[in-house]
């Protein structure tokens, strides 16, 4: 009997072992817009608490219906808070910011929007359309930076689309697009 069970336990233990030891899939986001799919790759590893609070508001179903409200060519296109009728969407409490984890705000990152308050960050996002350095932690004014969590792997050319779009404003928004773009609906894919 203990010959058996060191027969059965012995490979339990090395698949195991060997399981343990391969790299995680890291977890992508479609965002379906009114433009085309874009989708993210987020970096749970470096910054936790930050992906973990996206993926509950795509898991929600927060994002659905909402606009890109934010586009600046030469900076970033913002989205996550806005309905198309730029009424904003209830959120969850604040979140502390994850600005010290080595990710850059580089083109193609996705970071969450705040206000001056470091951790204000709920559901608003942005994604860097052009190298934004100045925005990480080790060169931002305020000290804090802007917390990077992701990136763009398939549909940059959709965000481009977004960037170029004629703008305009709107009551206290600025650079909002003439013609809405709408995230139809966000998926966690794996």
């Amino acid at each position: 009997m203990k010959t058996f069970a060191r027969l059965c336990i012995a490979p339990a233990l090395a698949v195991a072992l060997l399981l343990l030891s391969l790299p995680a899939l890291a977890q992508k986001v479609r965002l379906a817009t009114s433009a085309g799919d874009i989708v993210v790759q987020l970096e749970a590893d470096k910054a936790p608490k930050t992906v973990a609070n996206f993926v509950q508001y795509v898991k929600a179903g927060h994002y659905n219906g909402t606009v890109f409200h934010r586009v600046i060519e030469t900076f970033m296109i913002q989205g996550g808070g806005y309905k198309a009728d730029m009424s904003e969407k209830p959120t969850r409490a604040p979140i502390a910011l994850e600005s010290r984890t080595g990710l850059s705000n580089v083109r193609g990152t996705l970071a969450m929007a705040r206000t001056g308050n470091p951790d204000s960050a709920t559901s608003q996002f942005f994604i860097n359309v052009v190298d934004n350095v100045f925005l990480d932690q080790p060169n931002a004014r305020d000290g804090n930076g802007y917390a990077v969590f992701g990136k763009v792997v398939e549909g940059m050319d959709v965000v481009d689309k977004i960037k170029a779009m004629p703008t305009t404003s709107s009551g206290m928004h600025q650079n909002l697009p003439v013609t809405a773009v709408t995230i139809r609906k966000a998926t966690v894919e794996n």
